[in-house]
């Protein structure tokens, strides 16, 4: 196995054997001065994909708790980098990108296949420490700092890679940020466990996308909702390889209409999951055998997951069963949070309460209907966004749909809806955004009653979203977010 290829970088054109890749564990010798292993904070600034993902295996082999940080951070000028890397209480940065002047903290330069640095394994005799360290704001803006245990982190990564069947043989495609959970687990990681390999791009290219799955033979891809209605359409001369045996849909939901018209057109399964970085990155994830069911995200794997019934019960359209909020526990699932303000979200027994609301079908099939901060509360009759972005989704034209609750004399709150439109014609735009309001109004009416449609519908130029591809509703209102149209409905 040591020849065989574990990492294939698509910019760089570098290839890493196994045998490489323990070669390079091996080259982080130790310098002066020592970082002491399971008490280290390393940052991961590193720009280069392969690179990123050997030097993240090894850190956290040797034991080290290792930091991701976008890439983009060392752009900032050094006072706000500062106040950022010390706020993760970092012992050093390992980067492929030029040390910034007037740094306060050690900065260590790494060019790819040369990660020789100082690191010291210390503890031999004992178990491996470290992990990773997550920090990010989520949706109600306040920040969570997460500790995940390398246990935790291959755990999952073997539960992912037996779920998807992964075998030697496999070659996945990744380009989702690294920085992420769900690109270092459910790629780097779970490609590690398997012994596959895993191709590696900066981002997502639309342009030439199908034939260079087929140049690498990829069999498995990664990625989120964003990118599957990208490829949903194929351009001229296009074929999709017969290599591909799935797509792997994470980190935001996927329309079920999308599903179903991608499946059909492309002939490719699409494997709908839910994760979140206090799980390890994933919860649940629909079989790649049996049945696939759209609109949901499948069943628990490797995890215990009930609905705690929302104190006022409410049931989705279409449905007999009670929404309530997600709640997961499990060897993956972290105990608690780094950060303080947070304690209430987990019970006496151990439940983390994950914030996402939904229910459970007769079959253990999860459907998620939204997020706890973003049902809207309409004169005490609770609406679910996704219910509605997801019948919008299904209007040709329409790229991105979030709805979000806005403020009401009568009623308290009152639904609003955001709309991304397609470009058409470059000389007549403004008449591509009128038929798409025409149809969506329409399609609101006939699948809606009347205190479900929103009342304003609002065009903009773009979603505000994260890495991953998912929207930041708490973003819309901002003064940043170019509107295009606005109509106020009168239904």
């Amino acid at each position: 196995m040591g020849d065989a290829r574990y990492l294939i970088g698509v910019q760089s054109g570098r290839e890493v054997t196994y045998l490489e890749l323990a070669l390079h564990m091996q080259a982080w010798h130790v310098e002066p001065p020592p970082l002491t292993r399971g008490v280290s904070r390393i940052g991961l600034l590193i720009s280069d994909p392969v690179e990123f993902a050997v030097t993240f295996v090894s850190l956290v082999a040797l034991g080290h708790w290792v930091v991701p940080l976008d890439p983009t951070l060392a752009n900032l000028a050094p006072p706000e980098l500062n106040e950022r890397l010390g706020a993760l209480h970092l012992t050093s940065v390992v980067s492929d990108q030029p040390a910034p002047s007037d740094l306060g903290i050690q900065w260590r330069s790494v060019e790819p296949g040369q990660g020789r640095h100082a690191v010291q394994e210390a503890d031999s005799g004992g178990p491996v420490a470290g992990g990773v360290i997550l920090s990010s704001s989520g949706t109600s803006g306040i920040p969570k700092v997460v500790m995940l245990a390398s246990r935790q982190l291959l755990e999952t990564a073997w539960l992912v890679a037996r779920h998807n069947e992964l075998a030697v043989t496999d070659v996945g495609f990744n380009p989702l940020p690294l920085w992420h959970i769900n690109a270092q687990v459910v790629g780097v990681l779970a490609t590690l466990v398997a012994g596959s390999s895993l191709v590696l791009d900066d981002r997502f290219h639309r342009t030439g996308f199908w034939t260079k799955m087929e140049h690498y033979g990829v069999t498995w891809i990664n990625a989120v909702p964003a990118i599957i209605a990208r490829l949903m359409i194929l351009r001229d001369n296009e074929a999709v390889p017969e290599s591909v045996r799935f797509i792997r849909s994470a980190s935001a939901p996927l329309a079920p209409a999308l599903l179903v018209e991608f499946e059909r057109m492309l002939k490719v399964p699409v494997i709908e999951t839910y994760g979140m970085t206090e799980a390890a990155s994933q919860i649940c994830a629909n079989p790649l055998w049996g049945p696939r069911k759209s609109g949901s995200v499948g069943k628990p794997v490797g995890v215990e997951l009930r609905i705690r019934p929302l104190e006022v019960a409410s049931t989705p359209s279409g449905t007999e069963s009670v929404v309530g909020e997600v709640e997961i526990r499990g060897s993956s699932v972290i105990k608690r949070y780094e950060s303080a303000g947070l304690e209430d979200r987990f019970d006496e027994q151990g439940w983390l309460k994950t914030g996402d609301q939904g229910y459970l079908d007769g079959d253990g099939y999860l459907y998620l209907v939204g997020r706890t901060d973003d049902v809207i509360n309409r004169g005490g009759e609770k609406i679910f966004p996704r219910e509605i972005e997801n019948v919008v989704l299904v209007v040709n034209g329409v790229a991105n749909a979030a709805v979000i609750a806005i403020a009401d004399d009568v009623f308290g709150q009152v639904p609003a809806l955001y709309l991304q439109v397609r470009p058409g014609s470059a000389d007549d735009p403004g008449n591509r955004i009128e038929s798409v309001l025409f149809e969506v109004r329409a399609l609101l009416e006939q699948r809606f009653a009347k205190p479900m449609r929103p009342v304003e519908i609002i065009v903009v130029e773009s979603m505000p979203v994260h890495a991953t591809g998912k929207i930041q509703k708490r973003m819309l209102t901002h003064e940043s977010v170019v509107v295009l149209k606005r109509l106020a409905m009168t239904w």
